[in-house]
């Protein structure tokens, strides 16, 4: 533990704003609000002079409060634009471990966050072999051929690549969900139709998984059950949605075949 001790108000808010950073950026990169608010804290109380921290985090906004030689000092912070990058979540714990156990200054812990905030997230073509793969793979699990297999990767690339191109639109991850699974499933119906694919149902179900909000519902529980009732009541809700867009979109082109109108 370092012994760093803070020495005037314009450190406090130096520190709060490192603080906060921390916070702000594994928030949006997808952790949970436990882990937000114990890393806040911890930076927080890593200056001996610091006392009565408090953090409160939720899905959209930091709450974040520490006192200061009889002074409390309350910063507040609006988030927008969640997505989820585990790497960065990793990076940020162990900046988070290494300035509290070491003498790191504030200012090059600010510095550190910044060469943090601008790592490379995975290109386009590594998201969309992923993306495909898995897609392709989950056909084959749930019974589907060779080709049901090859149709799942062709339909995956091609919602993912679609979606990446409307994303600079900023989508709400209702509508987000609703077009990928309305995508997925006519590149799915495509592929049945060209003779690739088998199965309609298998194609669909594998090129539907990359959308499948499982970090959602993971994050959702993990909150809940860790006493974040408000964060994980959110995060549930907003995992139901998700679903109920993908099974909208799925269903329009469903209800189609089934229907014989396409």
């Amino acid at each position: 533990m370092n012994h760093f001790t803070i020495k005037d108000r314009e450190e406090v808010k130096n520190l709060l704003t490192l603080a906060l950073t921390a916070g702000i950026a594994m928030l949006k990169n997808g952790a949970e609000t436990y882990r937000v608010e114990d890393t806040m804290n911890r930076i927080c109380i890593s200056r001996t002079n610091i006392k009565n921290v408090d953090s409160f985090v939720t899905q959209t906004g930091i709450f974040l409060t520490l006192e200061y030689e009889g002074e409390v000092f309350t910063y507040i912070r609006r988030v927008k634009d969640i997505g989820y990058n585990i790497n960065k979540i990793s990076l940020i714990n162990e900046f988070s471990r290494k300035f509290v156990s070491t003498n790191i200054s504030i200012d090059e812990g600010l510095r550190m966050l910044e060469e943090i905030d601008r790592f490379k997230d995975y290109s386009i073509l590594v998201k969309l072999f992923g993306g495909s793969l898995l897609s392709g793979f989950f056909s084959l699990m749930f019974g589907g051929s060779f080709g049901d297999f090859l149709a799942s990767l062709i339909a995956s690339i091609l919602s993912l690549a679609i979606l990446e191109k409307l994303s600079k639109y900023k989508l709400t991850f209702f509508i987000d969900r609703f077009v990928g699974a309305f995508l997925a499933s006519v590149f799915s119906y495509l592929a049945l139709k060209v003779g690739i694919a088998h199965s309609l149902d298998n194609v669909i179900i594998g090129t539907i998984m990359p959308l499948v909000p499982g970090v959602s519902i993971t994050n959702s529980i993990r909150d809940t059950m860790s006493g974040d009732s408000l964060s994980g009541l959110s995060k549930g809700v907003e995992a139901i949605l998700s679903a109920l867009a993908i099974s909208f979109g799925v269903g329009i082109i469903l209800n189609f075949y089934t229907k014989g109108l396409i």
